[in-house]
């Protein structure tokens, strides 16, 4: 009898347990963005940096309603972050005109705060469309400056 089991005690366990799948990625316009500013209960809350949407719902302390870096969310906010800025002026997509320093920096905070710490839920519809919303056929993820897309997906 135990040679009889011993050959399926061999094989392969079958696996009864699948973790859910992750939600699915999508594209945030600037105004689909906007909503998840911290300012309603119960709902989650992004920011943007480098066209990448992190939920950092988990960080309510620091970007929910009237707290510390509220100013951030709801918004790409890559140039603040960059210059560590909460000038309205400041909180854009925009990285022109910024130094090496504040590029590291950058880059520093997106790989290990926003990266390690919070799940991206999307990417900036920015990315790759034109003003129009037409598809940007220039678009190449590997020419982003600052940005590893090969991590994203």
């Amino acid at each position: 009898l135990l040679l009889l089991l011993l050959p399926a005690a061999s094989a392969e366990p079958e696996l009864r347990f699948r973790p859910p799948a992750e939600a699915p990625v999508r594209l945030f316009t600037e105004p689909e963005l906007a909503r998840y500013d911290g300012h309603q209960e119960g709902q989650p809350i992004y920011l943007a940096v480098k066209g990448v949407v992190f939920d950092v719902t988990s960080g309510k302390e620091f970007y929910g309603k009237g707290a510390p870096y509220n100013a951030l969310v709801g918004k790409d906010s890559t140039r603040g972050v960059a210059k560590m800025s909460l000038d309205p002026a400041d909180l854009t997509h925009d990285t022109t005109g910024l130094t090496e320093e504040e590029l590291k920096s950058l880059d520093d905070i997106f790989n290990n705060v926003y990266k390690a710490k919070y799940p991206i839920v999307g990417y900036t519809s920015r990315r790759i469309l034109n003003e129009d919303g037409s598809p940007n056929l220039d678009f190449k993820p590997e020419d982003q400056p600052h940005f590893s897309i090969k991590d994203e997906f």
